[in-house]
Formats: C-alpha cells, sequence, structure tokens
C-alpha cells in the first residue's frame, strides 16, 4: 500500500479545507497513492486550541461527506479524514474512512477524550477495524495515541497492519532540532515508536503544518524505525510505501490478556 500522510495548514473556512482535499486527491493520484489521511479535526478546524473554527453542523458533515466521496471516486484514492461530528448531546472528535470507490467505510470515533477536551467533545464507544487493498488497518486520534496503548493494540490483536494516527499538536516553547524524538523533546514522538514497536504494527501520524510542533507527521516502522518524517512545520504530502508482510503483530498477538482480567 502507498499511503499519502497529509501535513496540511489548518483552515478557519470548512470550504477551503474542502477545496485544499480536492487539490491533495489529484496530487495522491499522480503519484499513485491508494490511502491519504489528514489531521485530526481537519474539517472544519480543530476547536479549543485557539484557532478561528468555522460553523458546523450535521447538514455540512453530509455535505462534506458527498464532496469527498465523489473525490474518493473520481481519483481512486481512499481516505481517511479527521471530521467532527455533531451528534445528539454534542460532537465527536473522528475520522471519516472513505474507499477508493468514494464507499464510505465508517467513522472512527475518538474514545478517549483528552481531559481539556471534556467541554468539547463526547468520547466514542467503540473501535473498528478497516481495510483497503488487502491490508486491515486501525485509526486512533491524537489523545488517545498517545496515553492509551490500548487503542493501537486493540487493532493490532485483530489483525491491523498499520494504525494511522491524526493528530493535532501546537509549536514548541522551545525551538526543537529537526529530528524525530529528540531528547529535549515531549513524550508524543517517543510515544509513537512505542505504539509501532510494542505490537510490531507500522503507525503513521499526521499533524497539521505548525512550525516546530511538538509532534511531527512520519511513518514508524514495526521495529520502531522511523521510515519517513516530514520537516516539521513543512505542509505537504508525505509518501510512503508499505510493506504490510513486514508487519506481523506477534507483540500483540502473544499478549496474555487472561493475566489482566
Amino acid at each position: 500500500m502507498r499511503i499519502g500522510l497529509a501535513s496540511l495548514p489548518h483552515h478557519a473556512v470548512p470550504d477551503h479545507g474542502l477545496a485544499a482535499l480536492q487539490h491533495l486527491f489529484i496530487d495522491a493520484a499522480a503519484q499513485g497513492v491508494d490511502l491519504i489521511c489528514t489531521p485530526e479535526n481537519f474539517l472544519p478546524g480543530m476547536r479549543g486550541v485557539g484557532l478561528d473554527v468555522g460553523a458546523w453542523t450535521g447538514d455540512d458533515l453530509a455535505r462534506a461527506e458527498t464532496a469527498l466521496a465523489a473525490m474518493a471516486g473520481e481519483s481512486r484514492v481512499g481516505a481517511i479524514i479527521g471530521v467532527e461530528r455533531p451528534v445528539t448531546g454534542g460532537r465527536h472528535a473522528s475520522a471519516l474512512v472513505i474507499g477508493p470507490d468514494g464507499s464510505v467505510l465508517g467513522y472512527q470515533d475518538k474514545v478517549q477524550v483528552d481531559p481539556a477536551e471534556d467541554a468539547l467533545f463526547v468520547p466514542g464507544d467503540r473501535r473498528q477495524l478497516f481495510e483497503l487493498a488487502g491490508v486491515p488497518f486501525g485509526v486512533a486520534i491524537c489523545h488517545e495515541g498517545w496515553r492509551y496503548p490500548e487503542t493501537v493494540r486493540w487493532a493490532a490483536r485483530r489483525g491491523a497492519r498499520i494504525v494511522f494516527h491524526l493528530q493535532y499538536s501546537p509549536a514548541a516553547e522551545q525551538p526543537l532540532p529537526d529530528a524525530w524524538a529528540p531528547s529535549e523533546g515531549t513524550m508524543h514522538e517517543k510515544a509513537a515508536i512505542c505504539r509501532a514497536a510494542e505490537n510490531h504494527v507500522f503507525f503513521a501520524t499526521v499533524n497539521f503544518a505548525i512550525p516546530n510542533c511538538l509532534a511531527g507527521t512520519a511513518l514508524i516502522g514495526p521495529e520502531g524505525q522511523v521510515i519517513a518524517r516530514q520537516k516539521r512545520g513543512q505542509a505537504g504530502l508525505l509518501i510512503a510505501d508499505v510493506d504490510s508482510s513486514l508487519a506481523t503483530g506477534r507483540f500483540a498477538a502473544r499478549l496474555r490478556e487472561a493475566a489482566y482480567s
């Protein structure tokens, strides 16, 4: 599977974000990408972090879903799009998964909400496994991928060979070196390495194009190696080929669950 991790600028106007995605699908198709993935809540924008976010209703999401399904079908590129999903009682931070034929494969809602987001989002109540081109994959969203290893292990134990991680990580207060998981940095990029290696799967984490961000965009291999990464703050499509046969999930499979019950 050839994947494209879309490190994109934040758009305050959802229609501008949709237009950016239209160009992204075209670019991905031209480069033979099978599946693209955006940052967390790309549509309508990341709420609660001091950024301007446009109005967004259930009707807006339905309209965007129709447009994105058409883009995927026309380009023959699958997609994982970070969206805000209005529901009864509030809103989910979610990921919309679309197949390359334009079919909507479902939503993965953020199950473990950051404590700082308790007033903004309602947690989801289930996890899902998806499949594209014969490759099973899971989805985790920001905080839950950093702080809750179970979200990734759940997918790995059910056959996922790659877990996509949609996130928003702000700029660091101090300058960071242009390297993955530097000692001066926070735990976030280090956790990405752990999520891959502790399960023996690929872990693809995608952030907005934020200069000097705490956690960037990268593909981590099953042994914890950085296969590809985007320069901090650089906008663009990070493209990488994933050989799913290298992800055995063997460490996840060896978990003796009964001993922890």
